[in-house]
């Protein structure tokens, strides 16, 4: 049986989406000082120049963009000579608000880039990892991506999305030398809710709808300054998960982090269904 040798460390490119900010910038930089060959995307122009301005090799991404995926992925298999060790899926956003509430339009938009754009880009990835005998593949999940709550629906379902087909690449994989590993953080210190907001201005009908006095309670908490729960960790909790799913010789399928997610993985296997409802209704 052949065996496959992942290259040293020096020489171990890796691409990254969603590098504006929080966990894709946390990550960019943390395996470029850990002496990863590091490639930082974003959609907006001012970013890249901002990543570029900071040291990182960084080029626009934009997941919603067939052509700029492949654009990007292009720019990035030139500069590495054809080869690619590692994906990070990471860029996307949040929507929020009810179900009933929610367009179908918002609802497109939040598959195009949580789950059509990171399926887009993984399937140009995986011929180069094929072609060259190894790669990690490593996907940012969420405790919504098999906890659903109320008012994330959008968010649920793409995530809910991502874990399927990510279980199922890792089985048509097996063998393979790729490795495709989750990663599901629980809140963690960002600007996704500040983005969510404006994605949920943008779509949500909040004065006529049925749920009016939640997301007015919910949108007044998020704004003030001490919304944040004493269980929310920095990006660098998502970080050393991300080494160690690069790094190890064994990868694990599911990487957890921060408490509520641990605790929900948890309570999911052991409760019935209408006390785990119940419990997950009463998050707002």
């Amino acid at each position: 049986m052949e065996v496959h040798k992942s290259p040293s460390i020096d020489k171990r490119a890796v691409l990254i989406t969603g590098c504006s900010s929080g966990i894709g910038l946390a990550a960019a930089n943390t395996l470029h000082s850990r002496g990863f060959q590091v490639y930082a995307t974003a959609r907006k122009p001012p970013d890249v120049e901002k990543l570029r301005q900071s040291g990182l090799q960084s080029m626009l991404l934009d997941l919603t963009d067939p052509l700029s995926i492949e654009n990007a992925l292009a720019e990035v298999l030139h500069a590495t000579n054809g080869k690619l060790y590692g994906l990070f899926n990471n860029g996307g956003f949040g929507q929020g608000g009810a179900v009933e509430d929610l367009p179908t339009a918002a609802l497109r938009e939040q598959f195009e880039t949580l789950v059509f754009g990171w399926h887009e880009l993984t399937r140009r990835v995986i011929p180069v990892m094929r072609a060259q005998g190894y790669g990690r593949i490593v996907q940012n999940s969420s405790v919504l991506g098999f906890a659903a709550m109320p008012y994330r629906g959008a968010y649920n379902a793409a995530k809910f999305a991502i874990e399927g087909l990510s279980d199922t690449l890792r089985l048509e994989l097996r063998g393979s030398n790729i490795h495709v590993s989750i990663i599901q953080p629980g809140p963690i210190r960002s600007k996704f809710r500040e983005n969510g907001q404006a994605r949920f201005h943008r779509h949500i009908n909040a004065a006529d709808s049925v749920h009016a006095s939640h997301y007015e309670h919910t949108l007044a908490r998020l704004n003030s300054a001490g919304d944040a729960s004493k269980f929310t960790l920095g990006p660098d909790a998502v970080v050393d998960k991300l080494l160690h799913a690069l790094q190890h010789h064994s990868p694990r399928a599911r990487y957890r982090v921060t408490t509520p997610t641990i605790a929900f993985a948890i309570a999911k296997r052991i409760l019935p269904v209408s006390l785990l409802d119940r419990i997950l209704a009463a998050i707002h």
